[in-house]
This record gives C-alpha cells, structure tokens and sequence, in this order.
C-alpha cells in the first residue's frame, strides 16, 4: 500500500460512512492473490493488469451494480479502490474491455467459482463461516440477455444472425450463393424493428418462406464447392440445429416441400433453442410465470444464534457485535428447465466440496421428496427441514373415510391390518411413475360385505388397495406428514423465509434477475461475483455494529407451508 495513499484515503473517509472498499481491505487484507489465477494468466506476453486486483474491482463493480465503462472511471477517480487496490493516486487505471477480458479467462480456464472459493476460506479461517449449523437454500428465476421471441421471431432472426455471420466470413462465397438484393430486404432490419402481419394465413406463408430459404442456405453451405470451414460456424450450426426442431421437409418427385413442426412435434424444452445468440437459454415456467433465461440456486447460512465465537478455539474479526451475519456459501446456475428437485442433490455436493456441508437445511417443498430426504441423511448426514405434499388418496382429500394412515403396517410380516381388523392377502414390489413402490391387496370377499365399504374404498367390486413407498422413505414420509402440522416445527420452518429477503437484495444491489452476458458459463460467473458482492456488503454491515435483525414468518413462507397441506 503506497503511504500517500494510505494517507489521503483516510483523510477523506473521516468525513463520512467509511467506504465498502477500504473496510474490506482493512479487514481481510489482500483477497484475491496473483497466484490462485496463474493458470489463466501466462508468465510470456505483454504486461497485464494483477489479476487479483481486477477481482476484487469486478466484485466491487458488482456491488454498486456498475458497468465496466462506469467501473474503470471508479478505479480512474476513485480514492477508495485506489486505497483498495493498493495503487499509487496518480495511477491511470486500465480500458473497461480489460475486464470483460478478465472474465473471459475465468470461463475458459473454469475459474468461475474461484473469487466465492477464496472469500470462503479466507471467512473459515475467522470462524464465520463452517460445516455444520443451518442453512438455507432457494431459487428465482434469472431472465437471459436476449429478447423473448415467437416462433415466426425466432426463424427469421435465426437466419438473419446467420446471413450477418456469411457475410463478415466469406462475403465473396455469399454474394455468389443466394440472391443478396433479394434477401438483403428480407432479413437486413432485426425482427423486432418491423411489425409481422396480422393475418394468420400471411404469418403462416411468411414461416415457410423463412423455411425454404433457410434450407436453400444450409444446401449452399454444405455444396461440394462451398469451404468447408463454413459448415463449421457456430451461427450455421445454430440455423441447422433451429431448422431441425422447427421445420421438416419432404422431398419427392415433384419437389421438396416445406413445413413447420406442429406444437406436439417440438423437441422438449430442454433441448429447444430460445435465442440465436444465446444458445444456453431456455423457456421456463414457475409459478405460472414464462420466462426466457437461468434459475439460480442462493444457499446461505442461518444460524439464530452465535455458535461460532471465541469459545470454538477460532477467531473472529474484532470490532464485531452480535451474531455472524447471514453469508452466501454457494451459488448454482441452470438453464430454466431444471426443477428445484432436481438440484437437491447437486448443491449438496457443492457444499460438501467447500466443507460447508449444515446440520440442517431449510428448503421449500419444491426441493423435497420422501427418497431426497433419505437420500440426503444417508448420504450427507444432512437434515431437511422442508414440508413434504400430504396424502393425495380420495379419503384424505375429503377428510373422511379410511385414508393409508388408518391401516397398520406389518412391515416385517408384509401383510397390513384395515381399521376392522381384517388383514390383506396381496404383497408385492412394483414400479409406479419410475419410482419402487409396494402394492397391498385385499381380498375382495373381505372387502364386499364390510358394512364401511364406502368409508374404505371406491371400487364396486375389488378390495381396497394401498400403494406404498420402501419402508424408509414411507415411515420418513409419515414422520414428516405428522410433524409439519406441529405449531413448534411450523416456528422453526419460519427461518426458511429469510432466503426471500436475500433474493430481494440479489436483485435490488446487483441485478441479479436480469443476466447480463450470454451463455450459462458467463451467467453464472456473474451471479457468483454478484454473491460474493453481498457477502462484502453483509460483513461490512456487520463490522459496522449492524447485525440483521432476526427472520420472521412472511406471507410466502404461510403460502408454503398451505400448499404442502
């Protein structure tokens, strides 16, 4: 740290809120080293800027929610990242495509986790953050940088982005393979500058011209004389693979006919391309709500009370009242498609990798199943604490009659008991949906003159059957069905809504809903930065006497909780 400017920061910073830069250089001293990027940055070449520098300025661009123009002007001028960075006053700083450069490394080397890693261990060392504990986890939704478009939108662009990409590589081969004066009136303006008919029957013509030209260009790319290195450009193979999914042409003694793939003919929305430019986007649909884009996955620690003091034998940063704040301890991007379910088992993975792995885990009921709360006990000796969907049988959802909870199961004889005490005749293994399940008969000469029939089952004829899961998860299940209408565990589940208010903060300090580079990798490593900017906003907060107040049952959190009753 220059003297000088040691001398001038702190000068300025006395009149006023200490800044957020300076404090986390006070505090946890140089972040990000130089050697943990060596292997995205070669020893040979022209000077570079420090890569941990250029870290620690993308995170503090992140929580101001600056742009790289306006970052680099922060850096030029401002005294507290020139305090932050360690840089002399009259340092000029560096041109804003130096970090979309810098972020482009971390991509291609997989370094996207590696400023979160770092901030981690450098928090574990001071005993802020570790395995053990609680935790909570949730999603939202993450809106790509690229304009929602129909399925007329879509066709057309795509071949418009693709003629643009031709005409920049082989302008010469492309004057020469289609009609450029024809098509340049076509597809020069973007999709979005001009209103499409609205006759149906017009938009309808317009898609299968859209298709004809589309498989006029691919012929003439894939031609024997055109370069074969053609066929080998990301936009081509975007048009090929977008001309698959929405069109099908039949070629016959007449001639080839075009069509567009009716709605039941489309690929499923995992592998549907959304955008020409984005090709990791996809559709999604939450709560009702269709969007084009990411889910991202926050995790952060709960704990109600201060178990990570002195008294661990780990020390923690002076000057600090109170609790540990609530920290960001992992962060998971998908395309729009992925399930909350699907990601139970994943995040934990991610967790156990950095350590962080809680004792119990706050989770909505979208993340939940009887096999995921086994399997996560099992497996990473983790608790979920998360309510589970109630009997949907016939008689529980009307509230009367015998539902499954009224029968005693004999798991070690397989035979179950029916509230009369007759017992079953029928045992047996089966496959329901994909998942293992066991199937109880009754006999239906029991069954026929039971005088509560009617109370029992629905069937005219047959014995009442029951279906169950393996004997772990159904009695993890019932013990989870009886405990969440308990007014005690309903207390404890109210610490799963803090996650809102963090998802709220993502988005109102960052930005984080709406995804500002294309591509998964690039989403993800911003939302990353972006969790790493609020945890430096959390701890300054913090090393300011400002601890968070304590989390209190939102209205969502109720809506939870009734929709899984």
């Amino acid at each position: 740290m220059p003297e000088l400017t040691a001398q001038v920061a702190r000068a300025v910073a006395a009149r006023g809120p200490y800044p957020l830069a300076m404090r986390v250089r006070d505090e946890l001293g140089e972040l990000f080293a130089d050697a943990e990027f060596a292997e995205a940055f070669g020893a040979r070449g022209r000077p570079g800027w420090s890569p941990g520098q250029l870290a620690l300025v993308t995170v503090l661009q992140f929580a101001e929610n600056l742009t790289d123009r306006a970052a680099a002007h922060r850096v030029r001028y401002g005294m507290d990242l020139k305090y932050a960075l360690g840089l002399e006053l009259d340092d000029p700083g560096f041109d804003a495509s130096v970090l979309s450069e810098f972020r482009t490394r971390l991509v291609e080397h997989g370094m996207e986790e590696k400023v979160l890693d770092l901030l981690l261990t450098a928090l574990k060392d001071r005993g802020l953050v570790k395995a053990g504990g609680r935790q909570r986890t949730d999603s939202t939704r993450v809106l790509a940088a690229v304009r929602d478009l129909n399925r007329l939108e879509l066709a057309g662009e795509t071949l418009r982005a693709t003629l643009e990409a031709l005409a920049c590589a082989a302008p010469d081969w492309l004057a020469g393979a289609v009609p450029v004066r024809e098509w340049a009136d076509r597809y020069g303006p973007r999709t979005h500058s001009w209103h499409p008919p609205a006759s149906t029957n017009k938009r309808e013509e317009m898609a299968l011209v859209y298709g004809r030209d589309g498989f006029a260009l691919l012929e003439a790319v894939h031609a024997p004389d055109a370069p074969a290195w053609l066929r080998e450009l990301p936009a081509v193979q975007v048009l090929r693979t977008m001309w698959v999914q929405n069109y099908h042409r039949t070629v016959s003694e007449t001639g080839a006919e075009v069509k567009r793939r009716e709605s039941k003919d489309l690929p499923p929305g995992r592998l549907r391309l959304a955008s020409p430019y984005d090709t990791d986007a996809r559709y999604g649909l939450k709560q009702g709500s269709w969007w084009t884009g990411y889910k991202i996955h926050i995790s952060e620690s709960c704990d109600e009370t201060d178990v990570q003091d002195a008294a661990t034998g780990q020390a923690v940063i002076p000057g600090a009242d109170g609790p540990p704040p609530r920290l960001i301890t992992n962060i998971a991007t998908t395309d729009a498609t992925v399930t909350d379910a699907e990601m139970t088992e994943p995040v934990h993975h991610l967790l156990a990798a950095r350590d962080l792995l809680p004792a119990e885990h706050f989770l909505d009921s979208g993340y939940a199943s009887a096999e995921l709360i086994v399997g996560m006990k099992q497996t990473f000796g983790v608790t979920l604490v998360t309510p589970v969907l109630m009997n949907s049988s016939p008689q529980a959802r009307a509230g009367a009659g015998f539902d499954r909870t009224a029968f005693t199961i004999g798991w070690d004889k397989r035979q179950a008991t029916c509230p009369r005490g007759d017992t079953s005749t029928w045992w047996s293994l089966a496959t329901l949906r994909g998942t293992k399940a066991i199937v109880i008969k009754f006999d239906k000469e029991t069954c026929r003159p039971c005088p509560v029939r009617d109370h029992c089952t629905r069937s005219k004829t047959g014995g009442r059957t029951l279906s169950l899961q393996p004997r772990e998860v159904q009695e993890v299940l019932d013990h989870a069905r009886l405990q969440q209408g308990d007014e005690q565990w309903r207390a404890k589940y109210a610490t799963r809504a803090g996650i809102e208010g963090t998802i709220h903060q993502a988005v109102a300090v960052t930005g984080m809903r709406h995804a500002r580079y294309l591509g998964l990798r690039k989403t993800h490593l911003e939302h990353v930065f972006s969790a790493v900017a609020l945890n430096l906003i959390r701890l300054d907060a913090w090393w300011n006497g400002h601890p968070l107040d304590r989390t209190r049952v939102s209205h969502l959190a109720r809506l939870d909780l009734s929709l899984a009753a």
